[in-house]
């Protein structure tokens, strides 16, 4: 599964949350966690892991955040590669999380099932989604942090992305993105 969405969105939460379900009940799960590299230095945070505390704990899980180094698309040069390696190694679920910084953070699509996009109730301009660009890409758009006082703009985006999405082309004659 490959997971974008904009900072904020909640993808090491959705992950960690996603991954220890899917622990509980047996599977072998691996992160592959892609972190933006400064133009400047060349570093990153390599953060991820960080934040999947209960998650790197688990003896069924291992993540791995890498940095991008330059590489456009939200993945690094060699994510298809790391793939096919925890696939190999065993691992049965893989998680690709994104940079998930903006309209263009979609090669990860071609390399997995399914394509993810979370997006927060509150993130602006709700039809950002409509521009070609990641959301075409989409199998499936989840609208985080759906409860409390983000309950009603939550419900009104996810009708917003709804109607919009009808309007895309579809890339499968089998599925249809759910939102």
């Amino acid at each position: 599964l490959g997971l974008s969405g904009p900072p904020g969105a909640g993808k090491s939460t959705f992950i960690e949350c996603f991954g220890k379900m899917l622990t509980e009940r047996k599977h072998k799960v691996s992160v592959l966690a892609v972190d933006p590299s400064s133009s400047t230095s060349g570093g990153s945070l390599l953060g991820d892991k960080t934040r999947m505390t209960e998650l790197s704990r688990d003896m069924n899980a291992y993540i791995r955040p890498s940095p991008t180094r330059g590489t456009l698309g939200g993945v690094t040069r060699t994510t298809n590669e790391a793939i096919l390696l925890c696939e190999g190694g065993g691992y049965d679920v893989v998680l690709v999380e994104t940079v998930g910084v903006g309209q263009s953070e979609f090669a990860v699509a071609d390399m997995v099932d399914m394509f993810i996009l979370l997006l927060p109730p509150a993130g602006g301009d709700e039809l950002q989604g409509i521009k070609r660009g990641i959301i075409e890409m989409a199998d499936l758009v989840a609208i985080s942090k759906a409860d409390g006082d983000l309950v009603v703009p939550a419900r009104r985006i996810q009708a917003e992305y709804i109607s919009a999405m009808k309007l895309l082309r579809k890339r499968s004659k089998v599925w249809r993105p759910k939102v």
